[in-house]
């Protein structure tokens, strides 16, 4: 069925929020930009003139796309090799959606997006829409198809499991970026002690190389094998170089609202390091290294200049 002009405009005005939406809700940008063309598909297929709100037919549509894919995704990720990490998006990319409240920008945090692998698909959903988007619960009831109560409860019990293991501390650009020059600086240093000071007693860092890139598949725990890990990382080597295939260059950005380190050979981006920053220090690395899920930031980089990078590794 062809759509009308007019009903296609007003699917390109809910675009972008459907894709944070999606995003936000399943830690993937690709997967994100999969099932807003499903919901295009079904909006295509339908009446627009039949649908009374299409805001809220539209959204119902990506959601419920959204939950199943979260179904089949969690029997996926039981074969995952090595650790999950979101798919990290860099500033400016109009996937991340709100950033005008304290909250919007906080549940588009790698942390927080790698937080919500712990809740339920209802959960996630009603977590999304309520935190990020400030849906009221009889919206989300409807479109979940769940009484105004159980959305309000779950809301309540996926706050609390996020809120279980964030201690997040929010940092603008400028701070931001002395963050990451003086963390790499501490790499770069040569000796573990000065890592350590940045770090919590308690830090992780966690890699995601999805089996195409080497990563640990289990978590460094502790400021002293965390700063060795990193020291090791930064520390240059002919067989590192015969790996990526070349020497990256080490830049500082954000990724998803957190500081971040960003690797890239020859215009590609090859790692995100995202840095939880606490009150305490830098409490959690989160390196994302598998080539498929840094496309999109690659495209991202691309269309900005971002100067001299800080390092050159390798």
């Amino acid at each position: 069925m062809s759509l009308a002009a007019e009903d296609v405009e007003r699917f390109e005005a809910s675009r972008r929020r459907l894709e944070a939406i999606a995003y936000r809700m399943l830690g993937s940008a690709a997967e994100a930009e999969d099932v807003v063309q499903e919901t295009y598909l079904r909006w295509q297929a339908a009446d627009p003139e039949r649908i009374e709100v299409p805001e809220a037919w539209l959204t119902k549509v990506l959601t419920n796309l959204c939950l199943n894919q979260l179904t089949s995704a969690r029997a996926r990720r039981e074969t995952y090799v090595g650790q999950w990490l979101p798919e990290p998006l860099l500033a400016g990319d109009p996937m991340l959606g709100p950033a005008d409240t304290a909250e919007q920008r906080e549940s588009v945090s790698f942390a927080v997006l790698t937080l919500m692998e712990r809740l339920s698909p209802n959960e996630r959903a009603v977590y999304v829409l309520r935190e990020a988007f400030d849906y009221p619960h009889r919206e989300i009831a409807g479109l979940l198809d769940i009484s105004e109560a159980a959305s309000q409860q779950i809301f309540h019990r996926a706050k609390q499991h996020v809120a279980e293991g964030r201690a997040r501390t929010e940092v603008d650009a400028a701070a931001a970026r002395r963050i990451v020059e003086e963390f790499l600086a501490a790499a770069a240093n040569g000796r573990t002690e000065p890592l350590v000071k940045l770090l919590t007693a308690d830090a992780v860092s966690i890699g995601d190389g999805g089996g195409k890139v080497p990563a640990r598949a289990k978590a460094f725990e502790g400021a002293v094998a965390v700063a060795k890990f990193v020291w090791g990382l930064f520390r240059p080597g002919a067989g590192k170089r015969a790996a990526v295939g070349g020497t990256p260059e080490v830049y500082a950005a954000t990724a998803n609202g957190d500081p971040a380190v960003v690797g890239v050979l020859n215009g590609r981006v090859v790692g995100v390091m995202c840095l939880q920053v606490t009150e305490d220090g830098i409490a959690a690395l989160l390196n994302q290294v598998n080539p498929d899920k840094l496309e999109r930031a690659t495209a991202t980089w691309a269309a900005e200049d971002h100067g001299e990078p800080l390092y050159t590794v390798f």
